[in-house]
């Protein structure tokens, strides 16, 4: 009764309490009940957007939730740190799509007998509640009550099509480059920044579509449907097949990539076996690569 509350509290919902722990809908249903008959007070009221937690079910959802987390600690520090059979990847969208996917038969050769379940996704899972073993964010210093190590801190630049190139007159500078309609991801925040560590000085108004993750706008530039800023490691595969050119000559880094693990599993066979996969695969990327390090554009 109690797990089944737990879950409903955490998720807002009896269904998907009931998905979350592999029961019927009435089953949760009816464990909720029978916990609010036990206690003699209600819990949760239904109303039409979901469940909605009484003043008594938030105290005891506090404490339960608290509780479960403990439970959760425990179980990991004292189980031996066995070879899993399933590791839980949680990577960011554009890493995810265009670096790691087309290395998945790689990283199987590599591990067998490993079943991977990866979900692309910016947001940050919750260790606590097992929702990944590991996580691969783009980001500054991880914080909070994790492990990680830095995988690549790698260059940022403009990369378009060779068809986009063709149709449009060349760009040289930093100031030909402003003038374009520029892909963006959510925000314009990123080309922004990326203009002042290049060394524009003047002030930047940008313009052009924005496609929401960075695997959308490398597809766009793709296309040939502008310019994009890219990573190398998002950009590699399609450098080295000329799908993509890179623009200018820029040694922009803006975060880097992190493999962020819990730190009672960090030392789990599986997890510290994909983590050493991950540093080999990545330090033997080509493509993307500056040829001029320390070099500037011209302005």
């Amino acid at each position: 009764m109690v797990r089944a509350f737990e879950a409903v509290s955490r998720l807002g919902s009896m269904r998907r309490a009931a998905d979350d722990l592999n029961l019927s809908h009435t089953v949760i249903s009816r464990h909720v009940r029978n916990l609010e008959a036990w206690f003699g007070t209600r819990l949760v009221d239904a109303g039409p957007r979901g469940i909605r937690l009484t003043a008594e079910g938030r105290v005891f959802a506090e404490t339960v939730g608290a509780a479960f987390d403990l439970i959760a600690k425990s179980t990991a520090e004292l189980r031996p740190a066995v070879n899993r059979t399933v590791l839980r990847i949680w990577c960011v969208p554009g890493l995810a799509t265009r670096w790691l996917t087309p290395r998945f038969n790689q990283l199987q050769l590599a591990l067998p007998g490993i079943d991977f379940v990866m979900r692309a996704t910016d947001l940050e899972p919750d260790f606590t509640r097992y929702e990944a073993d590991v996580d691969i964010r783009y980001s500054e210093e991880p914080r909070g009550n994790v492990r990680w190590i830095l995988l690549e801190r790698p260059r940022m630049f403009p990369v378009t099509s060779p068809e986009w190139i063709s149709r449009n007159a060349p760009i040289r500078t930093l100031d030909d480059l402003v003038r374009q309609p520029l892909i963006h991801e959510e925000s314009r925040d990123q080309w922004r920044q990326w203009f002042r560590k290049a060394g524009f000085e003047h002030e930047v108004t940008l313009n052009g579509p924005r496609l929401w993750s960075a695997n959308l706008t490398v597809d766009a530039a793709v296309a040939g449907q502008g310019i994009a800023l890219a990573t190398r490691l998002i950009a590699a595969d399609d450098l080295r097949a000329g799908r993509l050119v890179e623009l200018l000559e820029t040694d922009v880094r803006l975060g880097g990539y992190y493999f962020v693990g819990p730190r009672e599993r960090w030392n789990e066979v599986t997890s510290a076996r994909f983590r050493a996969w991950l540093q080999q695969s990545i330090a033997e990327t080509t493509g993307g690569h500056a040829s001029h390090e320390s070099g500037s554009p011209s302005r």
